[in-house]
């Protein structure tokens, strides 16, 4: 993905969570989660992506 295509992303998807009720958010994000590893379609190649995304909750 180039620099624009990602923030049009992160653009959709703050967007959307800021639609959807507080308290639906996990549901929502986890959701998207499991949608995206189904695009994916490699369990290896997602769960190297969850570990890294568990290391880097600072940035």
């Amino acid at each position: 993905m180039t620099p624009g295509e990602v923030e049009t992303v992160y653009e959709a998807l703050a967007t959307t969570l800021d639609s959807v009720e507080a308290s639906r958010r996990e549901l929502f994000l986890a959701k998207l989660a499991l949608l995206l590893a189904h695009d994916i379609a490699d369990t290896g190649r997602v769960r190297r992506r969850i570990d890294e995304a568990a290391r880097n909750l600072d940035v």
